[in-house]
């Protein structure tokens, strides 16, 4: 067997999500080993939809990156070409004006009208659209998605969608059976499934809608008091958007697609109108949302929780696909002091995964993060090591930090090193924003002090050879002297990283003693026994 065969038939046992939510795929064809019949269009196409109103957040990266995840899980299970389409539903009515963007007065005089027609208050692109969909295009370039950009409006306006159209007004009042019950009284009195876009003012109007000619897709409808018929195809009208995420399910042949747990609602209406539509929804399933500190749901308007921008500047890329792949449909918080765990388990799984078993590889997130193809190198020390070194350090420049590496690691450099260079620079930033404001050394009581007397003592006797597991065997065994009162071991350590760290946790202490310098730790001992 190859070891692609190997990884086949290991994937098609895995329990790992992505390769789960895959088989739905296979199961969607009845594809097996012998590939089976594939579509009619040749491949599987995945989706993704982006509402250009606003900028690209850390739910758009991590809804491309989960579903590349399953696509790539895919493709160790068949050997069936696969697309992965990101939608920008750029026709959309604009409906309020951005409070982070420039030129307001601007702007406020195009709402109604599609996000195409809006000018660019950055005065960069054609429209504001167009900003935000190259926004987007660099977002996931600088990531390395592998994708193809679709745009709403360029696909309403070639024709591309107007065999779908006919059948939506072929279908219309099916649509309407489907949407009516799940709306309010006074709303189902207004509306439609089709925006017609007005020729008079350029708004895409939300207005009641006759069908008077499916086959030439005319309809009829009031604009500024005026009866007008008008053809709904080339782009002169878009749909409702649940209706308009059925009918790109059914016009495209979209066959995966998963949605945040908030839109499982719009998923069951979508799917019901594809299939009025004569259509298949697509698989998929519904993620949890993100939650701030307080376990509120993170909202853009709010300003809570935490930005990608954030992540990106205090830990890797690596370490937030770390913290998306884990468990997707459990809610989770996602704020400052996640990330340094995080980083420190991503590093972990890497190094656990050469050694492990196929099977166990399919399932470290690792594999998923990396598509099974894990960058060289390892990390000497952990990155909430690296906090607490730059903890003591205060205010550290990069060099300072490197200098207290080299005398733990021989010969380390940023050459040898580069992720662990990016970590001291994440790491950085990490403790000037968030850990420095909220450092405070404590002193030590009477107990806690004999006891730091002894470690200054043990630590003074050391031989130059001693190892960090040395120095770690002599904090244990005063801690577990009765002769300082520890009740337990883990009131040593907090003693330790309150009086020495001004933290109330910390690393091995040791492991942190060996890297900070036995000399520099004593006098941090000094320093504690002194306040």
């Amino acid at each position: 067997m190859t070891m692609s065969d190997i990884i086949r038939a290991a994937a098609t046992a895995s329990k790992a999500w992505p390769y789960e939510e895959a088989r739905k795929l296979l199961k969607r064809y009845k594809l097996n080993e012998k590939e089976g019949a594939a579509p009619d269009k040749g491949h599987i196409l995945f989706e993704t939809g982006y509402g250009p109103s606003g900028l690209p957040h850390i739910g758009t990266f991590n809804e491309v990156l989960r579903t590349t995840m399953v696509r790539n899980a895919f493709h160790s299970l068949s050997d069936i070409p696969t697309r992965l389409v990101a939608f920008s539903d750029d026709l959309d009515g604009f409906r309020k004006v951005p409070d982070n963007v420039p030129n307001q007065a601007m702007l406020a005089e195009y709402l109604g009208k599609p996000l195409t027609q809006v000018p660019d208050p950055f005065e960069k692109y054609e429209s504001f659209a167009h900003h935000n969909n190259a926004t987007l295009r660099e977002f996931l370039d600088s990531f390395g998605f592998d994708y193809e950009f679709v745009s709403a409006t360029e696909q309403y306006q070639a024709g591309a969608f107007d065999d779908a159209l006919r059948q939506v007004l072929r279908r219309y009042q099916a649509i309407m059976d489907i949407m009516l019950p799940t709306l309010r009284k006074e709303r189902q009195a207004t509306y439609s499934p089709v925006l017609p876009i007005s020729m008079k003012s350029g708004i895409v109007l939300q207005v009641p809608v006759e069908v008077i000619d499916a086959e030439a897709g005319i309809v009829r409808f009031v604009d500024e008091g005026e009866t007008i018929e008008q053809s709904i195809l080339g782009g002169a009208a878009k749909l409702q958007w649940k209706v308009d995420w059925a009918m790109r399910w059914y016009a495209l042949g979209v066959d995966y697609e998963m949605a945040g747990k908030d839109l499982i609602d719009s998923v069951t209406q979508s799917s019901k109108i594809c299939r009025a539509l004569g259509g298949r929804p697509p698989e998929g399933f519904n993620y949890e949302m993100f939650l701030d500190e307080k376990g509120e749901k993170i909202s853009k308007s709010k300003g809570n929780g935490l930005s990608l921008e954030q992540w990106l500047t205090y830990g890797p890329q690596e370490s937030l696909a770390f913290y998306a792949y884990r468990e997707p449909k459990k809610a989770k918080q996602l704020h400052m002091g996640v990330i340094p765990r995080a980083v420190d388990e991503y590093w972990q799984f890497r190094g656990n995964y050469a050694k492990q078993a196929v099977e166990q590889q399919l399932g470290n997130p690792v594999h998923h993060i990396h598509d099974g193809k894990l960058p060289q190198g390892e990390l000497p020390v952990t990155f909430g090591l690296l906090l607490n070194l730059v903890g003591v350090m205060g205010d550290a420049s990069r060099e300072q930090v490197w200098s207290y590496l080299q005398n733990y690691v021989p010969g380390a450099s940023a050459e040898t090193y580069p992720e662990l260079d990016a970590l001291i620079g994440h790491a950085l930033a990490y403790h000037r924003d968030f850990v420095a404001p909220t450092l405070q050394r404590r002193a030590p009581d009477v107990h806690e002090a004999a006891a730091l007397r002894r470690l200054d003592a043990e630590l003074a006797a050391l031989p130059t050879s001693a190892t960090a597991e040395d120095i770690q065997n002599i904090v244990y065994a005063i801690g577990k002297d009765e002769a300082f009162g520890f009740a337990e071991l883990r009131d040593w350590f907090k003693a330790l990283y309150q009086t020495l760290l001004g933290a109330d946790q910390g690393p091995r202490m040791g492991s942190f003693i060996a890297l900070y310098g036995v000399e520099n730790s004593r006098k941090l001992i000094a320093q504690a026994l002194a306040a």
